[in-house]
């Protein structure tokens, strides 16, 4: 009598059984199509809220929150910070918050439905990773520093300011863009 065996999985077969596992990345939705719905998204969010698309208030009540922990002191004794953490005050009391925690659940159940998520570091080929990421985060510091000076992030301005027909949405979006572009010849070796 002949008896079938299994074989046991080796180390080597490891990244093999995790390939197999991995979801297969589905192509992005087309651009215009993709506008028409961020489009319907936005005026939904208007029609039922009253309130437009916006994420950097959610990512500012985060931190006032944390640092009403730290230096309420300091949190009851600047008008700014008073308007959303102050005393009693619970900075988690603003439709932008559900907004932000929206936000975070969308895109990352999205991504792993369209088999996007993954832990990886997206640069040019002579770049290292550790520069790479010092202009992300100087970057991204910049961006936020200038989503509360703008009172507003580019979703927040862009979106909901330009469908309103804001000028100063619309002055902020010309401005991201023509910087965008006058910086991008100084830092395309980063890229190529």
């Amino acid at each position: 009598m002949t008896s079938i065996t299994t074989p046991t999985p080796q180390a080597d077969d490891a990244p093999a059984a995790r390939a197999a596992t991995r979801r297969v990345a589905r192509p992005y939705v087309h651009p215009y199509a993709g506008g028409i719905l961020l489009g319907l998204v936005l005026f939904t969010t208007f029609f039922l809220t009253g309130n437009g698309l916006g994420a950097s208030g959610g990512m500012n009540r985060l931190v006032v929150w944390l640092e009403d922990i730290f230096a309420s002191g300091h949190v009851d004794r600047t008008a700014y910070l008073t308007t959303m953490a102050g005393g009693e005050t619970n900075p988690f009391d603003s439709w932008v918050v559900f907004v932000f925690i929206g936000l975070f659940i969308g895109g990352a159940l999205s991504g792993w439905l369209f088999g996007r998520t993954k832990v990886e570091t997206q640069r040019g080929p002579h770049t290292p990773v550790r520069v790479r990421w010092l202009f992300a985060f100087l970057g991204g510091s910049i961006m936020g520093y200038g989503a509360r000076m703008a009172r507003g992030c580019t979703s927040g301005q862009a979106l909901s300011g330009g469908a309103v027909l804001s000028v100063g949405s619309w002055a902020f979006m010309f401005s991201v863009f023509a910087g965008g572009y006058a910086l991008a010849y100084f830092v395309r070796r980063l890229w190529n």
